[in-house]
């Protein structure tokens, strides 16, 4: 019996320290500036070598992928319009052109990798759990292949599937500024949060549309980040701030509700409540030692969606 290879990855969220735009770009997007803070919560990707082959020159279409993809949970009716799709499309449409460029070789049959996604973080939270997903997928099939591209060639790829894919090849907290493709990794101290999830969410391309949403703040440097880590870790100084909270208080209540709900337990945590990226997701950094604590009060008082009590990536 041939027993072909298999790869299973921890796909982890990520939570906006704060979240500036400081002006819009030529080709119509903002530029950001934000600190990254993965988590030790995510879903899970298990990838296996089939024995099905497909040919990488070949147009890709519904019916002809270089990947099959299941979960516990409903995916996109369309394959193609999965991050996970568009992940491994991607990283051959690049292969195709260096190999055109002579740069690579590349053989004309490569096996269909089967994956399959254990879904946990929800979607449209802010959370960042597609990118999270298409991310780890481009990981796993550039050593699954053989390809061996190194980590900014797989960031340079997956900043065209999409803003936020970069930080999770990265796979360590960071500053990032740009569309969130410029990366700088910053050593942050081990910290416990409680996330809370609504169901609900506002769209993205609304939200940057909305009349309201500061596109204005000034630019920091890169040192000035680093260096006044005090005043965005636990509490939140006025000098940095999510611009989008306020905008989606103002339309989702739900989301409002959540973080009203932390902000109760801020007189005990000593530190400040705030939403990730878009929302809908909220979460209070909390002392490790009054986790037990919260959960008690979470037992009397019971959150009004989703909890979770999880920390930082790297403890």
């Amino acid at each position: 019996m041939t027993f072909l290879p298999q790869l299973s990855l921890f796909s982890p969220a990520k939570i906006n320290l704060f979240l500036h735009i400081t002006g819009k770009r030529p080709d119509g997007y903002h530029n950001l500036q934000t600190v990254f803070r993965l988590l030790n919560w995510g879903d899970t990707l298990q990838f296996s070598v089939s024995d099905k082959q497909f040919d990488p020159y070949a147009s890709f279409d519904s019916h002809n992928l270089p990947i099959t993809l299941s979960s516990n949970v409903d995916v996109t009716a369309n394959l193609m319009d999965n991050l996970v799709t568009k992940a491994a499309i991607a990283l051959i449409v690049y292969l195709k052109r260096q190999a055109q460029r002579s740069a690579i070789q590349l053989t004309d049959s490569l096996p269909v990798i089967d994956i399959n996604l254990d879904k946990v973080l929800p979607t449209g939270a802010g959370l960042g759990g597609g990118s999270s997903n298409a991310a780890t997928t481009l990981l796993a099939l550039n050593q699954l292949w053989g390809f061996e591209l190194d980590q900014q060639t797989l960031i340079e790829i997956g900043s065209g599937v999409g803003a936020d894919v970069p930080i999770f090849i990265l796979g360590t907290d960071a500053i990032a500024e740009g569309i969130g493709e410029r990366l700088t990794p910053i050593s942050l101290p081990k910290q416990y949060y409680l996330l809370l999830n609504p169901e609900a969410h506002a769209s993205t391309q609304a939200l940057f549309a909305h009349p309201h949403l500061r596109r204005d703040l000034p630019v920091m440097s890169v040192s000035d980040i680093e260096n006044n880590a005090e005043g965005y870790l636990e509490r939140l100084y006025p000098s940095f701030s999510n611009v989008f909270e306020p905008v989606v208080t103002e339309v989702v209540p739900e989301v409002k509700q959540a973080l009203l709900y932390l902000k109760q337990l801020e007189s005990m945590t000593h530190s400040n409540a705030r939403m990730t990226g878009t929302g809908s997701s909220v979460f209070l950094p909390i002392p490790e030692a009054m986790t037990s604590q919260i959960q008690t009060h979470m037992v009397n008082n019971p959150p009004p969606c989703q909890a979770v009590i999880t920390h930082s990536l790297t403890l």
